[in-house]
């Protein structure tokens, strides 16, 4: 008898149904009367089963006429799908699969809805193909494996299905029993009855008392906290461990370990000490991924050595060029083209240009060969129409034949086509195109239009396309404002109270109020942020203080920062400068062009710091520390590379509007800034998007985040995008051209606590450079020479972080697409300064637990006082010093 075999591989992208943004979903079939079903996958948006339901063929002629039906429901209360919910459904004509598993493929399916009104979305990956006559003893262990389940028609239970050969036990435990058969023929999954003599024998087997499994636990103390953990089963013969079970697919190697970017543990003096458990949430989890990188493709495959770090995924690339000689379609005699590219149940649209038969459009798309449903490739002009788009003609392309491109190879030229109509007929017009398959190292990866935003408008594309920024060069501005002379006062009968405001963008500084007179001296030095291009005028005003909250303008000067000479490191201070205080009104009616015969002036001396480091990010967390002058900056020591594979378990942050998240992220290190493409309505992206930093300071951080994109969908531009988590990794911790693979927890401090919204997976490599230049940084301090030998008050180094913080998010935010302020100001950590009574708690908690063996042993001193301890007070009473005979109330008695 034929059989027929349906392999349920994974689903991707299902309907979250329950009240945490996820689902518990299985997958139920049904063909010709027989039905069954596979686990279920708990809590898993884009589960993966790997299992192979076997159905009966009762006439192998009749299967082109049948239909197979594949049904994925959420199981709400894990009672075998007696409470479900519809997840999507897919109906495949029998007469599409092929007569044996060589000429099968894993194929994707999106799921159709029930309804008019259901809200249904994702797609599941099936492999279908017909055994004829009997099925190897091998290859029905791997068709049917222990874990399908079969329902039973006359009783409406599920029962297990058992087996012959390998035993089987549920990891999870208390579900199944562990069941051993002998070599047994394949029987039908329902009937149970046929196992009465290899039930008797387990039974028998199952009496034996077994040792328990003893486990042993070893802590190693040194660079890394690791815990290995060795079992070791008694087979009461004192021999070797049985070996375990053969498995049918060997799972990836995964190993929980503590931060490794944390410092070292404690020395052996202190092993005793009770460390505080972490919550095991929080921790990383090591990954083995199947990267080029990790598998030593390396100088072999040259396909696989430009993204080495992420997994490769290919795309189908169509360049929509231009096109000519369109035919006239409207009455008018007008025509407004636009190209439909179609590939299976994904479709992208160019711009429509009105009145135009030769259009140009430069429009890229990229369909992900994942999701590539169809062997047909279908570019369809069509014509703009208020009701019915017109056709005006096509090109249809065989998938299989279209070349592959490998950088660095150049762009693949566009050629000039023939459009066909609907039977096939060459008509008037012409469309210039290039088909290409490639991957997402290819140039027109981040420019393209993906299959997975087909459903976005032209207007909001850009803001989901990958991008790098770079941040401005900073500078800091010192204005040393000395004195000024012959000022002359609005009210010729009283002396001005003087002071000096400087304004330079948004910043102002004022020095302070000195005693009445008009030649005033201040010698006070002010601090600013000055960014290139030096666009921006230093506005020095001298102010009379006339009054509480009233002042007067005596004079002003304007003076470009372009203007402004540099100052490279410390020596001999630059000579300052007398500049002229015009009047106010002078100034707005003829500026500088007429010079008054007399004038105030103010002496300054200003000048641009280019030795010291403009911080712009928490010192703690700094990705940057180089100086402003790139005459003094230090060299290359090596190259970071990072590779943003992937997220899984993301909070859903559009519930509200019956979507999911549209996450991407963003990674920060000196003043390069990266932004990976936006993956729309999804909880677990794949982006597998890989970047390269040049590094001249181990003693650095980089800093990576997700974020929720709130402008895919029309939103005003004052939406803000909201923040799922970040991670910081620092380069000190990393080993030279080791590559790391982890997920890392995404935290986030709420106000009711730490909370973790998800996990980012991602893959780095340090790779040294420069050896000598690496060592001679360890002798080196970590700021520039200035820093140290001319410091900056206290009182201004956090006024200008947070300047130079708010020009860095102005200026990233006029790029386009923008990098948004809300996204910066996260990155930069701006509140980190400002007071919280969660840190002031933290802070006191510290105090008290250094202060904590003082306060013990004045504890232990006064309970000896009032003989809290009558053992200890007695053997203390004696005292060779002082002769006490005993202690009453804090004193004593002497001999």
């Amino acid at each position: 008898m034929s059989k027929l075999v349906v392999e349920v591989v994974d689903a991707y992208d299902l309907m979250p149904k329950d009240d945490q943004g996820s689902s518990s979903p299985f997958v139920e079939i049904e063909f010709d009367g027989q039905r069954q079903r596979t686990q279920t996958k708990h809590k898993d948006l884009n589960p993966s089963w790997h299992e192979s339901l076997v159905f009966d063929i009762s006439q192998p002629g009749d299967l082109e006429y049948k239909t197979i039906d594949v049904t994925v429901y959420n199981d709400r209360k894990g009672n075998h799908g007696h409470h479900r919910n519809f997840l999507g459904r897919v109906k495949i004509s029998g007469a599409s699969v092929p007569s044996s598993e060589s000429g099968s493929s894993v194929q994707h399916y999106p799921l159709d809805k029930r309804g008019l009104f259901s809200n249904i979305k994702g797609e599941i990956a099936l492999k279908l193909y017909q055994v004829c006559d009997e099925l190897p003893r091998e290859q029905v262990q791997r068709a049917v494996p222990a874990s399908v389940v079969a329902e039973n028609e006359e009783t409406g239970r599920f029962q297990e299905s058992q087996f012959n050969e390998t035993p089987f036990q549920e990891i999870n435990g208390g579900r199944f029993q562990e069941s051993q058969f002998q070599e047994t023929p394949f029987r039908e999954i329902n009937n149970v009855n046929n196992f009465d003599e290899e039930i008797k024998v387990d039974e028998k087997k199952k009496k034996k008392k077994k040792k328990e499994p003893e486990v042993r636990t070893f802590h190693s103390i040194g660079k890394e906290p690791e815990v290995r953990t060795f079992h070791s089963v008694g087979t009461g013969t004192g021999g070797p461990p049985p070996a375990p079970p053969p498995m049918k697919e060997k799972p990836p190697a995964v190993e929980i370990r503590a931060d490794f970017a944390k410092a070292a543990a404690p020395a052996a003096s202190v092993m005793h000490m009770q460390m505080p458990r972490q919550n095991p949430d929080y921790l990383l989890v090591e990954t083995r991924q199947p990267v080029a990188a990790r598998l030593r493709y390396r100088g072999g495959d040259k396909t696989l050595t430009t993204y080495d770090l992420v997994e490769q995924m290919h795309y189908l690339y169509v360049n929509v060029v231009k096109a000519k000689d369109l035919p006239v379609m409207d009455m008018s005699g007008s025509l407004d083209p636009y190209v439909e590219v179609k590939l299976g149940n994904y479709k992208g649209q160019t711009k429509h240009l009105e009145k135009n038969q030769n259009p140009v459009w430069h429009q890229i798309f990229a369909f992900s060969k994942e999701r590539v449903q169809s062997n047909l490739l279908e570019v369809v002009v069509k014509d703009k129409d208020f009701g019915k788009d017109d056709f005006v003609g096509k090109i249809v392309f065989d998938v299989m034949e279209i070349p592959l491109r490998v950088p660095p190879d150049s762009p693949l030229a566009p050629q000039w086509y023939r459009l066909a109509d609907k039977k096939g007929d060459k008509v008037k017009g012409e469309i210039m195109l290039a088909v290409w398959m490639g991957t997402q190292a290819d140039e027109s990866f981040p420019e393209a239009w993906h299959s997975d935003a087909h459903n976005i408008s032209h207007s909001n594309l850009a803001n989901t396309r990958s991008k790098v920024y770079f941040s401005p060069k900073l500078y800091y501005l010192r204005v040393h404002v000395m004195e000024a002379q012959d000022l002359v006062p609005h009210d010729k009968g009283r002396l001005p109270d003087p002071y000096v405001k400087v304004v330079l963008g948004n910043q102002i500084r004022p020095t302070k109020v000195i005693q009445r007179t008009i030649h005033p001296v201040w010698d006070d030095q002010l601090m600013f942020v000055a960014s290139e291009p030096f666009e921006d005028y230093i506005i020095i005003s001298v102010d009379d203080r006339i009054g509480p909250g009233k002042d007067e303008i005596l004079g002003r000067a304007m003076i470009p920062v372009r203007e402004v000479p540099q100052r490279l490191e410390t020596g001999k201070p630059l000579d300052p400068r007398w500049f002229n205080l015009l009047k106010p009104s002078k100034a707005e009616e003829e500026g500088e062009k007429k010079k008054e015969k007399f004038s105030s002036k103010i002496l300054l001396r200003i000048f641009l710091e280019a030795g010291y480091h403009v911080l712009d990010e928490s010192t703690h967390f700094s990705s940057d520390l180089q100086p402003s002058s790139k005459f003094l900056r230090k060299q290359s020591i090596g190259i970071l590379e990072l590779g943003i594979l992937s997220a899984k378990n993301l909070q859903p942050m559009k519930m509200k509007d019956g979507k999911l998240t549209d996450a991407y992220c963003v990674a920060k290190y000196g003043n390069k800034w990266v932004r990976t493409r936006t993956l729309l309505d999804t909880l677990s992206p794949r982006w597998n998007e890989q970047y390269t930093w040049e590094v001249h300071d181990p003693c650095t951080v980089i800093t990576i985040g997700v974020f929720d994109n709130s402008h895919t969908n029309g939103s005003k531009d004052d939406a803000r995008d909201q923040r799922i988590g970040k991670v910081r990794v620092r380069l000190s911790t990393l080993e030279i051209d080791r590559v790391y693979t982890h997920y890392y927890p995404l935290l986030v401090l709420t106000p009711g606590g730490l909370k973790k919204s998800g996990e980012l997976q991602l893959a780095l490599r340090f790779t040294c450079t420069a050896w000598v230049n690496m060592v001679a940084q360890y002798g080196r301090p970590l700021l520039p020479k200035m820093h140290y030998v001319q410091p900056i008050p206290v009182m201004n180094i956090d006024w200008l972080r947070h300047q130079a913080m708010q020009i860095v998010a102005a200026r990233l935010q006029r790029a386009e697409p923008p990098l948004r302020q809300e996204v910066v100001e996260y990155m930069l950590d701006v509140d980190y300064h400002m007071w919280s009574l969660r840190r002031s708690k933290a802070n006191f908690n510290r105090i008290m637990l250094l202060l904590s063996g003082v306060t013990a042993i004045c504890k232990w001193f006064n309970d000896i006082c009032y003989w809290r301890n009558p053992i200890t007070t007695c053997l203390t009473k004696t005292s060779p010093t002082y002769g006490c005979s005993a202690f009453t109330s804090g004193s004593y008695t002497p001999r």
